[in-house]
């Protein structure tokens, strides 16, 4: 924070008054300085992130998302009634590692993409997987054109 010195400012005084002794004249020139600082902040708001706001949300599509949950769900056996988000993790949802490789597979073989090794290490999620696809996806339809 930055410190201000009083003996730095240079003040008129908005009344005339008698001549003060030079310290009287610092020590109200601080006090004015610290009046308006207050004055200032005063009224100054933030808005706080954790309001509602904000929506953390999937940047895929409803329909990538619900063909990502389709595959998973088929892939490890899941029965229709459970619940599957797009924070559902793969090894919540009792995946391992030989199953992840299974739904990325899957997910290429559907999606008509490649996933790259590096890729395929960071989706853990439904959500992972759906944004990779769409991101994927837009880069093979560029590449198209």
């Amino acid at each position: 924070m930055a410190t201000v010195s009083a003996t730095s400012l240079n003040f008129r005084p908005l009344t005339t008054s008698p001549p003060l002794g030079r310290m009287d004249q610092i020590s109200r020139q601080a006090s004015s300085v610290r009046m308006i600082g207050a004055a200032c902040t005063k009224n100054i708001t933030f808005p706080s992130l954790r309001t509602s706001r904000f929506q953390v949300s999937c940047m895929a599509k409803p329909d990538t998302v619900q063909k990502v949950c389709d595959i998973v769900r088929k892939q490890l056996a899941l029965p229709a009634e459970t619940e599957l988000t797009p924070d559902s993790t793969f090894a919540s949802l009792g995946a391992d590692s030989l199953d992840t490789v299974e739904i990325v597979m899957g997910l290429e073989e559907e999606f008509g993409i490649n996933v790259e090794d590096e890729n395929s290490e960071n989706i853990t999620t439904i959500e992972d997987a759906a944004d990779l696809i769409e991101k994927l996806v837009q880069l093979n339809s560029s590449h198209r054109i």
